[in-house]
C-alpha cells in the first residue's frame, strides 16, 4: 500500500464472480493456490564431520622423551 492510496482503492487478491461460495470453499481454492507456488530452496546441505577430508590427513608423531605418550593424547 503507497502513502496516496486507501485500503478501499486497492484491488482484491481473490474476487468470486459467479455463484455463492463458501468460506470453506474459499480457503480450499487459497490452499490450492499456495500449494502451486514454487517451493522454497533446499536449505545448504550439512557436510559430516567424521568423513571430513582433514581427518583422513595425519599429523606428524611428536618426538623425544614422551612421544609415544603424546601421540594418543588430543592437540
Amino acid at each position: 500500500m503507497t502513502a496516496d492510496s486507501s485500503p478501499a482503492e486497492q484491488q482484491p487478491f481473490l474476487r468470486v464472480i459467479r455463484g455463492d461460495a463458501t468460506p470453506e470453499e474459499v480457503a480450499a481454492v487459497v490452499a490450492v493456490l499456495a500449494a502451486l507456488r514454487a517451493p522454497a530452496a533446499a536449505p545448504a546441505r550439512v557436510r559430516p564431520e567424521w568423513n571430513a577430508p582433514h581427518r583422513v590427513v595425519r599429523r606428524t608423531l611428536p618426538h623425544g622423551p614422551g612421544g609415544w605418550r603424546s601421540s594418543g593424547l588430543p592437540r
